[in-house]
């Protein structure tokens, strides 16, 4: 049978078109070291100001660090996320993934001065600290001609991977924490390196006698177990590297992260190599002079009464959003977010300290969880989901418990309720500018009120009872940080004047909110060093302290002319508690770290780098290229290594190719192997990959199709013969968790011995196409901490059709699985189904479906828990059940992780296990009795994570089943299977 080329080649065309459009829409601005790219016109006027950023960082750190960079920087520019954030990795090229939005400030997690120059001085570390490269290192590229990325598909690129770029294998406390220690210094003090935060956290730690993680122990446990997770590598690898500054200086540190000729290539190697002891002799000594260091600032606290805190709730609720007291039924409102539950808003009672779930957050941010407002007169609250993109604003009804969604992308936040006229106000923000919004009722239209400058953020509003005044906080690109009020009749009428009521100078003041008699502001500052509950009243125009605490409170809120609900920071999170209304004469100041430090090693002063005006950055001059971004251009050769695949049960040896453009638009990837074994004719002794990736398109080409993962196990892929496939995914819904997504694949096969998806079904013809439609639904969610998921639905529908000697084959099923999770953390019941029906003749292989065996290989690098597809039945051998048709159902139980606390050592070592019990049954050729096989089956699977060089990880699984069938022998089936990457 003949394959019409024509078709593939219309498709071909389409997609041209479709990338062309795409591409058409991106910029570039280029200069000897950067390539920088954005997709609208709309950000330019921030373009020259992140270009000079770059230039006078990348600069900076070239000299520090004594870097020569053998490649310029892409960065990307973007606005797809309501709070700045950035990313970098140096593999295979120099990239940084840069947002435009305003900081998130919470808590002073993040440091309130200009965003662009100090996430540049923080990004820049990331790739200065993974690209540099010794002669060693240097050689290896030239060998692979390039930073090779490992790919799970040719695992010996892990290999090829850490020769070309040794320190990216590196835990990320070591990525973070230069970062984090070089961009406070550069910001000549705004950072964490310098922060309160950062202090709170250790120093409620030795308070409560909790655990400080050893190395390995951080990597495995301390960045799950709680509220804070991946934040915990920030905090420890910061406050690590300020205590080696400390003690041993600042030059001795950069001699520890730079990699040149004389150095290591493994970090903690290297650290050996500076500070001559081992890295975890070091930290054993950082973890005792830490709890002498918070002892002695527990002390300077207790020199004066600390505040009586009475708890609520003897439950830690994890990170916490805004709270409201409602008086009527002495209920408080939040949002919570903590390990082992689903986000959710709480109902707290005040009588009992009882919490009550009212509805689930969907993208629940990591430290604020969402924003949310009170309507006390309709009972109802506002809040955001997608809290980690394009915000939405939702309503809540207290009274029936329904959710309604009021706008999509509302991009909008720092939620305030005007009881007077019933509107909803917020800060929204908008290609990197912030702004005051104005919602009336029916709240599905956002009035815009007044825009800041750039630069000029205000957050945590609230307006006051009679709706005459806003308040809010104010930074500017200083870091200067004032509480300030406005009038809100007057900025309806466009005056946005406002009246500075307390300047806290780099310190933030935090959730201030109105007294219901608008006498007073109840919030919270670092300003002494521990974040305490403060007054400001307006009759006397002056600031008062309510609280000395030890660890740390916020969101204060008046319940009383007496008393104030407050949240007290513990390590497991935010636990909710009164204490009196009465100022407090005496708050004892705490001493910072990097205070310390730079008292110790006044040098670090002048690390400051001076903003990088237009007078130090002429970036007109340093231009090479202004205009459209054309990425098929810039497609050159990304790497070239050596390849091992399996062919059949032969080893195969070649090459693979990798192209690409610097944004991956464009990815090319040819693979070459020769099986130089005689057993092999000699006409499948030659092995050929092409594929082609674009936009949402995705091109393969295979020739006796040979793969790695053939060499290990039962499960094989490679094929003789020869395929031409063309895929298309799209989405209809992306909304992460949530998503709905459409594949269509079409693809020919020639000279087949095998069906390409069931290698132990021979082909009745050897050349044919296929062609598949899938439609997917998924809203799956996970608790903080969890290992897989824990809740939710997925639902499938495909449908597939085999063209054979000018016959139709199709074939239709459909998946649908149910979670529900149980009141054991991070433990969950699923119930998995499936059925499908062929509607060709029973008896050609391409009308049936074929099932059998767990499908993992002893090496492997697709799904872990393979028994849950449809096409598996544990027990049974591969393909050895087939029917025209079939229903399958399954009930599975994964029990909760167990998490290491030390379960090896920092270049290899074991998260955590995880047990899955399982039972299954299947009916197949449900209309005809005769040939119906019924089966049943129950099994088990564990699971191991084990991680490699601290980035590399890969999972270990063993696995057991049983499989029962009337009138037969009990069948059984072993599993062992080593997942890479």
């Amino acid at each position: 049978m003949r394959i019409d080329p024509r078709w593939f080649l219309t498709v071909a065309l389409l997609a041209s078109f479709s990338s062309n459009s795409l591409h058409a829409q991106l910029y570039t601005l280029q200069t000897k070291d950067l390539r920088l790219i954005y997709y609208t016109k709309l950000h330019e006027y921030v373009i020259p100001h992140l270009a000079r950023c770059f230039e006078n960082s990348y600069r900076y750190h070239k000299s520090r660090f004594r870097y020569t960079p053998d490649q310029e920087v892409t960065i990307l520019l973007h606005d797809f996320a309501d709070y700045g954030n950035a990313g970098a990795t140096a593999v295979p090229r120099n990239f940084v993934n840069m947002g435009l939005a305003p900081l998130n400030y919470v808590y002073e997690t993040a440091p309130a001065n200009e965003r662009m120059n100090s996430n540049m001085n923080h990004e820049l570390v990331h790739i200065v600290a993974s690209d540099q490269a010794s002669s060693g290192d240097r050689l290896f590229r030239s060998i692979f001609f390039g930073k090779v990325a490992p790919t799970s598909e040719n695992p010996l690129s892990m290999f090829y991977s850490y020769l070309t770029n040794p320190r990216r294998y590196s835990p990320r406390w070591y990525h973070e924490g230069i970062a984090v220690f070089m961009e406070t210094w550069m910001g000549g003090g705004y950072g964490r390196a310098l922060s309160p935060y950062d202090e709170m956290v250790f120093r409620t730690m030795v308070r409560d006698g909790s655990h400080i993680y050893d190395v390995v122990g951080l990597e495995s446990e301390g960045t799950t177990i709680d509220f804070q997770v991946g934040a915990n590598s920030y905090l420890y690898g910061t406050r690590f590297m300020s205590y080696l500054v400390y003690h041993y200086g600042p030059e001795k540190l950069i001699d520890w992260i730079a990699r040149t000729d004389a150095s290591n290539r493994y970090f903690s190697s290297q650290f050996t190599n500076v500070y001559g002891r081992s890295l975890d002799e070091e930290w054993s000594r950082w973890i005792g002079w830490e709890q002498e260091w918070q002892n002695a600032n527990l002390a300077s606290i207790r020199e004066y009464p600390t505040t009586p805190f009475r708890p609520i709730s003897r439950r830690a609720l994890g990170s916490v959003s805004r709270t409201y007291y409602d008086s009527s039924s002495r209920m408080i409102y939040a949002a919570v977010n903590y390990p082992g539950q689903i986000p959710y808003i709480a109902a707290i009672s005040m009588s009992d300290g009882s919490i009550r779930q009212l509805c689930e957050v969907k993208g629940a941010a990591l430290y604020y969880v969402c924003a949310l407002a009170f309507d006390k007169s309709h009972g109802r609250l506002f809040f955001t989901s997608d809290n980690n993109g394009w915000r939405d604003l939702n309503a809540l009804n207290l009274r029936t418990g329904q959710v309604t969604l009021l706008q999509e992308d509302a991009r909008t936040g720092d939620l305030a309720f005007n009881q007077s006229d019933l509107s909803l106000w917020g800060i929204r923000h908008f290609n990197g500018i912030s702004s005051i919004v104005r919602i009336l009722p029916p709240y599905n239209e956002i009035d815009l009120v007044h825009s800041w400058p750039y630069g000029t953020d205000m957050f945590d509003i609230d307006v006051s009872a009679d709706g005459r005044y806003l308040v809010g906080a104010m930074a500017d690109v200083t870091g200067r940080q004032q509480l300030v009020r406005l009038e809100i009749p007057k900025l309806l009428k466009g005056h946005a004047h406002y009246e500075v009521l307390f300047d806290f100078e780099n310190s933030t003041p935090s959730n201030f909110a109105f007294s219901p008699d608008g006498r007073y502001l109840f919030g919270t500052s670092y300003y002494t060093g521990v974040s305490n509950v403060v007054r400001y009243d307006f009759e006397r125009q002056e600031m008062k302290w309510i609280s000395n605490c030890e660890s740390g409170l916020f969101r204060p809120l008046p319940i009383s002319p007496d008393s104030l609900v407050a949240f007290s920071y513990t390590g497991a999170g935010f636990v909710p508690g009164t204490i009196a209304n009465s100022v407090t004469e005496d708050v004892s100041p705490t001493r910072y770290l990097g205070t310390a430090i730079v008292s110790r090693y006044p040098v670090l002063t002048s690390w400051e780098v001076a903003p990088p005006s237009e007078k130090i950055i002429d970036i007109d001059t340093l231009t090479l290229y202004a205009g459209e971004y054309h990425p098929l251009r810039n497609v050159r050769l990304v790497s070239a290594y050596p390849v091992a695949e399996g062919y059949k049960e032969f080893a195969a040896f070649g090459m693979r190719l990798g192209f690409s453009d610097p944004m991956l638009m464009h990815e090319f990837g040819l693979t070459a192997s020769y099986t130089p074994n005689a057993l092999v004719p000699e006409a499948e002794r030659l092995h050929a990959s092409l594929n082609y990736s674009v936009s949402n398109w995705k091109f393969v080409a295979r020739y006796n199709g040979a793969d790695f993962y053939d060499l290990f196990g039962p499960t094989k892929t490679s094929r003789k013969g020869y395929s031409l496939s063309i895929n298309y995914k799209d989405h209809l819904i992306f909304r992460e968790p949530e998503t709905f997504d459409y594949n269509i694949f079409l693809a020919g096969y020639g000279g087949l011995e095998r069906l390409p998806d069931y290698q132990n079904i021979s082909t009745s013809f050897d050349r044919f196409l296929v062609g598949s439609a899938r439609l997917q639904y998924k809203y799956m969610r996970a608790s903080l901490g969890a290992v897989d998921y824990e809740k939710g639905i997925r639902w499938q529908l495909v449908g597939l059709n085999t063209y054979v000697r000018s016959s139709h084959f199709p074939r239709l099923y459909s998946v649908l699985d149910y979670g529900i999770p149980l009141p054991i953390d991070h433990s969950s019941i699923w119930l998995r189904s499936a059925a499908g029906s062929s509607f060709g003749d029973r008896n050609d292989p391409f009308a049936n479906f074929y099932f059998g065996g767990f499908g993992n290989n002893w090496i492997d690098f697709q799904e872990i828990k393979r028994y849950r597809e449809y096409y598996s039945f544990p027990g049974v051998e591969l393909n050895d059940i087939g029917g025209k048709n079939f229903v399958r159902g399954m009930v599975e139980w994964n029990l909760p992780p167990v998490r290491f606390r030390k379960f090896g050592v920092p270049a290899f070592y074991s998260n955590w296990m995880r047990t899955s019990l399982f039972s299954s049954a299947i009916v197949t050729d449900v209309d005809a009795k005769t040939l119906r096989q019924s089966l049943l089956n129950v099994g088990v699977q564990v699971d191991f994570r084990l991680v490699l060089f601290s980035m590399l990880q890969s999972t270990f699984s063993l696995g057991y089943a049983v499989a029962f069938e009337e009138h037969s022998r009990p069948g059984s089936e072993f599993m062992i299977s080593l997942k890479i990457l």
